[in-house]
């Protein structure tokens, strides 16, 4: 298992629809990278400057909008996933 140090979050994109709304299929090569991701796990939070710790917004489980170029893709134990910081996570989705 990994775990993300500091105020970092582990993220497995959401893969969006293959259609239009038309009905017309986008090959791969014409896709955008998804924006939505799913947490998979977060880090203690970072540290304030007396040396408390900054409790995190964000848990695993949590469903994500992210910036489009945000993160640094890695892949573990053969799947693509995406670490960040907090602060480039634009919201929850409810």
């Amino acid at each position: 298992m990994f775990t993300p140090l500091h105020d970092r979050v582990l993220v497995r994109r959401i893969e969006g629809d293959d259609k239009t709304s038309g009905g017309l299929i986008i090959p791969d090569n014409a896709k955008e990278k998804p924006q939505e991701g799913e947490v998979v796990s977060v880090g203690a939070g970072a540290r304030d400057d007396d040396g408390a710790r900054i409790a995190m917004d964000l848990a695993a489980g949590d469903k994500i909008l992210f910036g489009k170029w945000s993160g640094t893709e890695i892949k573990l134990d053969g799947e693509d996933l995406l670490i960040m910081k907090e602060s480039d996570v634009l919201g929850i989705l409810a």
